[in-house]
Formats: C-alpha cells, sequence, structure tokens
C-alpha cells in the first residue's frame, strides 16, 4: 500500500483510473507494442528530437529502405510519428517529445541507467 501512495504522489492522474477503461488500454498496448519492437526502437532513438529523411534512417540503422519505411508507417499509423513530404523526399519526426521521456524513464527503470550514462 505504501508503494502505491508514493506513486499516486508523484503522478497526479491516478493510473488505477485506466482500470475500467477499455479503450484506453487497448489504444495504450497497440501503441507499446509498436514502440517495442528492436529496430522501431532504435529508429526513434535515432530520430529523438530531429527531422529525418527516409534515408537518413536508413544509414542511421542499416537496413532496407523498403524495411525501413514499412516500419516508419507503422509508427506513423499509430500516432507516433508524423511525416511532412517536400518535393519527393518524406521526413519522419516523433510526434510528441513526451514519447522520448517515456523512453528515456524506461531505460532508467528497465536497464538501470539514464540515456547519458
Amino acid at each position: 500500500m505504501e508503494i502505491r501512495e508514493q506513486r499516486v504522489q508523484r503522478h497526479p492522474e491516478d493510473i488505477f483510473d485506466l482500470i475500467g477503461r477499455r479503450e484506453q488500454i487497448e489504444r495504450m498496448a497497440r501503441s507499446m507494442r509498436a514502440i517495442a519492437h528492436p529496430l522501431r526502437l532504435k529508429m526513434l532513438c535515432v530520430l529523438g528530437e530531429h527531422e529525418l529523411s527516409v534515408q537518413d534512417v536508413v544509414e542511421a540503422v542499416g537496413t532496407s529502405q523498403s524495411n525501413v519505411s514499412q516500419h516508419l508507417a507503422i509508427l506513423r499509423e499509430k500516432g507516433i510519428l508524423k511525416a511532412r513530404k517536400n518535393a519527393n523526399r518524406v521526413y519522419y519526426s516523433v510526434s510528441d517529445q513526451r514519447i522520448l521521456q517515456l523512453l528515456v524513464t524506461m531505460r532508467e527503470v528497465l536497464c538501470g541507467g539514464s540515456l547519458r550514462t
């Protein structure tokens, strides 16, 4: 009980309120599955606070353009990325910077260190 009280104090919105909100839980689960794929997670790290072309992402992650494009489309479909077309190039960026903070927090909690170490 003490752990729950500490979490509630740190987070003003009660996470336990999600229990009865099936649609929100399912949406969160779909988004988390999209992020959880190793290549897509790597792509999010590459994008960070930048807007990059598909080719820039291909060069950074080291796989084929078709593979990168498929994964970028999944992240875009889930609302994790946004895209902007300029002539014949498509540029991608993270749709909400809080997603990056989520990744930082996940690393701190799950890997025992910050991104700066």
